[in-house]
Formats: C-alpha cells, structure tokens, sequence
C-alpha cells in the first residue's frame, strides 16, 4: 500500500531538509533500539543454549515451561520485529525523496 504525504508551508525554512533530519534522528534511535534488543536476544540463547530461532519452534505450553524469562524472550523476539519493520519504513521514507 503506497502512503502518502504532502506538506505545504508558507515559512521561509527548508521543511524538507528540517523532515529529512527528523527521520535521520528517528533511524538511529530505532537502531539503538534493535542494537540493544539483539543484544538482550543474545543474553537468552547463551543463557539457555539454543538459538532464539530454536525456542520459537518450541516455545508453546505443551514443550518448554512458560517462565518469565521465557515470555520475556518471545516479547524481544516481536519487539525486533516490530523495530525493524519502523527502520525499514523509515528507510523508504528516505529513498523516496
């Protein structure tokens, strides 16, 4: 789905390096983000010994008991997913100039 915006103003400022700046400092807050969410990622796999891929595949009721640390874990794994979607549209954003 193609989104969208126009910005008109009647201000002397150059709005489009001002929006151009704006989504350069959003990008590197969304990476610190990802940086520090992999990183937690990280912590889990040595902690447990597999890889987060791994307890994707087992985590459900029936095959691993449901701990904190394991539910804070499949919450990391949709935050990445969530940060990196924001990066890439934030990225298209850019492209698209």
């Amino acid at each position: 789905m193609l989104q969208q915006i126009v910005i008109e103003s009647d201000s002397k400022l150059e709005i489009k390096s001002l929006l151009e700046s704006a989504i350069h400092s959003e990008l590197r807050s969304v990476q610190r983000g990802i940086d520090l969410t992999r990183s937690r990622l990280e912590a889990f796999e040595k902690k447990y010994g597999m890889t987060t891929a791994e307890f994707l595949r087992q985590f459900n009721p029936d095959d691993l008991k449901e701990t904190l640390d394991f539910i804070d874990w499949q919450g990391e794994t949709k935050m990445l997913a969530l940060l990196e979607e924001k990066r890439k549209a934030l990225e298209v954003g850019l492209l698209t100039k």
